[in-house]
């Protein structure tokens, strides 16, 4: 079975929120194809349990009740263009926010 590598839609950096549930983030890391265990893939209902083959983001993510991380696929992504910030406290490790709005990677040490 070959697997076809498709392009990102989002990037590091952008907000997003998801299809379905009620919650945004800013994606902070991005797998090629799903990259998570097997156990948490089954966890999510067959009915909407999206496709492997397919960029999966990592998100500092949020809902109306707390900030948390969330792994989500590429299909249940939509652009946030609410202009609202970020409250999850982990962004400001990874990103600062530009002028016009956007997050940008804080370049950081790494051993």
């Amino acid at each position: 079975m070959r697997t076809t590598l498709r392009t990102a839609k989002f990037e590091i950096g952008q907000i997003v929120k998801h299809r379905i549930f009620p919650f945004r983030g800013v994606i902070y890391d991005v797998d090629p194809v799903f990259a998570n265990t097997e156990e948490w893939y089954q966890s999510i209902p067959e009915e909407i349990r999206p496709h492997k083959d397919q960029p999966y983001y990592h998100l500092f993510a949020e809902n109306a009740e707390t900030e948390y991380v969330a792994y989500v696929s590429e299909q249940n992504l939509l652009p946030d263009d609410s202009g609202e910030p970020i409250r999850n406290p982990q962004v400001k490790e990874y990103f600062r926010m530009t002028p016009d709005g956007r997050y940008e990677e804080i370049e950081r040490a790494t051993h």
